[in-house]
């Protein structure tokens, strides 16, 4: 498996779908060597070999930015032999270096790519040693920028990866009628496997209300709590969302909003907060992950995804598991499984607006879509995903005569 991240090292859903996936795969049997492109220590991991690529720092993997499109400027994978790595392409020329290394040695029966920022190297197995590729699509450049026209040099790498691979994972219909739209891939090809919430992670939690006292406080006093979490990213929809938010407030009052996560659009947002006389009704967290990120599910009452284009959108699932009343765009993924919860398109953002003031002042509603949901989530499981992931490789590997 070649990653870009797992736990308590990721910065979003990919790397805990890689974990979780790599854990329910090898319950099934499977023998995973996993490369990721920095050094640091991955506890709970010893059902798995975890390569490390490079000598980085966990945080330095990024190379100027691994999900902003703006900062990936090389066409060309640059030639070093020193360890000064300053851009994300540096990064890919270290990881590819050691899985050509690695693969002068062992010789395994597949590779299994996760998104565009792997495919090199995962293109790299198969011309040089023959190994069959499965490229994992979480997200495109299209879903990243928002569906607008991306960065080039991206889409050519993703273009390439989806080409040269043998089977494709997409992880939803969604994603599935973008790759084939967008770059003209076989819809044979692709193969949609949903992801799925793990459970066990979040037993034996208890929230802690020490951490968020004020929206607390607020909720005693009667205010239904918003969230939302994710990349502070054009994707996401977040400006759409805040202009609901003044909506909703100018009609219910008690209301507050929390924005949780970072990225290029933070600054922006708490301006547009502002702008719109809302700020004291919006909370910025900052980036949250692990206990911290629970407790704020915990806190909410309702979450939101506004994504402009979410491939599948992990954090429903967590939100849900937590109790919150959802709210999704339809271009996520996740709504194709989940229906207990509220729809809207992004752009939306009146029906966004009347759609939480409909569970902030129906408590039966907001209970309804709160217990319901639990039922759907449940259908899915990671040893499920592992079971078909399964199935693929043993077709790609008959097919490969290996």
């Amino acid at each position: 498996m070649l990653g870009w991240e797992l736990p308590p090292h990721n910065s979003g859903g990919l790397g805990v779908a890689c974990l979780n996936m790599a854990h329910a795969l090898s319950n099934q049997g499977i023998d995973i060597d996993f490369v990721v492109p920095y050094a640091a220590e991955h506890p709970h991991t010893e059902f798995m070999h975890v390569l490390h690529a490079t000598d980085l720092d966990p945080i330095h993997r990024y190379g100027g930015g691994a999900y902003a499109s703006l900062d990936i400027h090389k066409k060309q994978i640059p030639s070093i032999d020193h360890p000064d790595m300053v851009s994300i392409r540096d990064v890919q020329k270290s990881y590819q270096d050691f899985v050509n290394e690695y693969l002068m040695e062992f010789k395994p029966d597949l590779i299994h790519a996760h998104d565009w920022l792997t495919y090199e190297a995962g293109m790299l197995a198969k011309k040089n040693y023959g190994i069959p590729m499965i490229a994992h699509v979480h997200a495109t450049e299209y879903d990243r920028a928002g569906m607008h026209t991306g960065n080039p040099i991206i889409h050519e790498i993703e273009q390439q990866g989806l080409m040269m691979a043998d089977k494709i994972i997409a992880v939803s219909e969604t994603t599935k009628r973008i790759i084939h739209e967008k770059y003209h891939i076989p819809l044979n090809k692709i193969d949609v496997i949903y992801n799925s919430l793990d459970e066990d992670y979040y037993k034996g939690y208890e929230y802690d209300d020490s951490l968020h006292k004020y929206a607390t406080s607020l909720k005693k006093d009667g205010y239904t709590i918003v969230s939302t979490v994710g990349r502070f990213t054009i994707q996401k929809g977040l400006e759409f969302m805040m202009n609901a938010a003044r909506k909703a407030i100018d009609k219910n009052p008690k209301l507050m909003f929390i924005f949780a996560g970072d990225g290029e659009e933070r600054n922006r947002l708490i301006s547009d907060a502002a702008t719109l006389g809302i700020s004291k009704n919006v909370i910025f967290t900052g980036f949250v992950r692990g206990k911290k990120l629970r407790d704020i599910y915990s806190l909410s009452d309702i979450f939101v995804m506004s994504s402009v284009s979410e491939p599948f959108g992990l954090t429903a699932l967590e939100a849900a598991y937590h109790k919150d009343a959802l709210i999704l765009t339809n271009q996520s993924g996740v709504s194709e499984i989940i229906w207990s919860c509220m729809k809207y398109d992004f752009w939306d953002e009146d029906k966004l607006a009347d759609e939480i003031l409909a569970i902030a002042n129906s408590p039966a509603l907001k209970k309804s879509l709160q217990e319901n949901v639990g039922h759907e989530y449940n259908k899915i499981s990671w040893d499920k995903v592992a079971k078909k992931c399964q199935k693929i490789y043993n077709n790609v590997k008959r097919k490969g005569n290996i």
